[in-house]
């Protein structure tokens, strides 16, 4: 959430910073419900003082003059009303600062989609293959670990099921990925509900916006969780943390549930974009001043997996109108799908500043004693499968249909080959 104070003093910048992100934001209405809203508390404030001011004489009185009581009988009377009104006013100002998304950094790129995003660096060699590359899906369904009907049987379009090394695949690299970040990056995993409180999707900056992207049981008024992120954000949600608990970090693997109703009809074939899928998800709270070098480290960790698993990947800075709702800041990690000849998103790594923090109203004290600070928050997949999956069996493929397993999971596989 913006601050409404941001918004006040600095109305023209806010609304550039919006227009940077492809946002027309009706400011003119937040800060017209802020001046209501203002007037509203002063007239209250007021009436409180005059009130006690009167009954104070009245309490000196042997007498109480019938005018004076039923002034402030009246004055009582209004405000209760004005105490109404200041709730109607600020329920529509919060409605609608819940609407707008994050600002972008002063150094994040223009564009207004994905033609303006920028390709930092690419790493690793693309494999030059003496055989024509098959895609993942053939790949999957001649080995029979990929079966993409019987998902569909099971559950409709964009479902699918792997068994025998294909599950074991997935499982061994969800096991390896955390242990990594575990034992070498120093977060701490965390276990977390897939099904999650309506005010819990607010926080992170899921709802109100994207309502019609996520699955929800009416009944108990719980949404199926899009990404670890979400859960993750609402764990220190209306927290005041101690002094020295910051950075915190976090790695989480959970399944991710996405009706993907922007993306009809793209992307069908294969595992690319599902409505179900696993991740293992990298989450940070940090004080501000440090926020832009743990997203470096963030990313750092996250290009540390797509290393050891030596295959080709580029970073790209996401453009202003690229980004994500929450988001300050984001880079993307795609790696080289030779099959699909393309690259796949398999991360992507954002500084969302103190925007979550504010709707979850999660703060830190710098020193004992200290006035209450957001906090700034930052995520990243580390990574999300299935691409991964697609990577692997993509590049590892063999003339002979088998898929090399990454050395890094061989220990988790115990074997070396999926053959068929």
């Amino acid at each position: 959430m913006l601050s409404i104070e941001l918004i006040r003093q600095s109305p023209k910048a806010v609304k550039e910073a919006l227009e940077r992100k492809g946002e027309e934001a009706p400011l003119e209405a937040i800060l017209s419900l802020d001046v209501e809203r203002r007037s509203l508390l002063t007239e209250v404030e007021d009436l409180r003082a005059n009130r006690n001011q009167v009954s104070k004489e009245l309490g000196r009185m042997s007498e109480r003059p019938t005018n004076l009581v039923e002034e402030m009988r009246q004055a009582g009377d209004r405000i209760r009303a004005l105490e109404e009104r200041v709730k109607e006013v600020e329920a529509r100002l919060d409605e609608e600062l819940l609407k707008l998304p994050n600002l972008p950094l002063a150094d994040v790129p223009p564009g207004t989609d994905e033609s303006g995003n920028v390709v930092v660096r690419t790493q690793g060699e693309l494999r030059d293959f003496d055989f024509s590359p098959l895609p993942h899906w053939d790949i999957g369904e001649n080995l029979g670990i990929i079966d993409l009907s019987r998902g569909a049987k099971l559950s409709g379009s964009r479902f699918f099921t792997l068994s025998g090394a294909g599950a074991k695949l997935q499982r061994a690299l969800i096991s390896w990925m955390i242990d990594l970040h575990v034992d070498e990056h120093g977060y701490r995993e965390v276990y977390l509900p897939y099904m999650v409180r309506r005010e819990t999707m607010v926080g992170s900056g899921n709802l109100p916006k994207f309502a019609d992207n996520l699955y929800h049981d009416d009944e108990d008024d719980l949404w199926l969780i899009p990404t670890a992120e979400v859960p993750l954000t609402g764990l220190h949600r209306e927290e005041i943390l101690e002094p020295g608990s910051l950075p915190i970090y976090y790695v989480a693997h959970t399944p991710a549930f996405r009706r993907e109703k922007a993306a009809a009809g793209k992307d069908t074939r294969g595992i690319k974009r599902v409505h179900q899928f696993d991740k293992v998800e990298l989450y940070k709270l940090v004080a501000p001043e440090a926020s832009d070098g743990e997203l470096d480290k963030l990313i750092g960790d996250v290009e540390d997996v797509c290393r050891r698993l030596d295959i080709p990947y580029r970073l790209v800075q996401l453009c202003a109108g690229d980004m994500g709702f929450p988001s300050a800041k984001s880079f993307d990690l795609e790696m080289w799908a030779p099959g699909c000849q393309e690259w796949l998103e398999v991360s992507s790594c954002s500084n969302c500043t103190d925007f979550q923090a504010r709707r979850s109203n999660i703060r830190f004290r710098p020193q004992a004693g200290a006035r209450p600070q957001f906090v700034h928050t930052l995520n990243g997949s580390g990574l999300a499968l299935p691409r991964v999956l697609i990577a692997i069996m993509e590049n590892y493929q063999q003339s002979n249909g088998s898929i090399i397993v990454p050395e890094v999971l061989r220990p988790y596989m115990g074997q070396e080959v999926i053959g068929p």
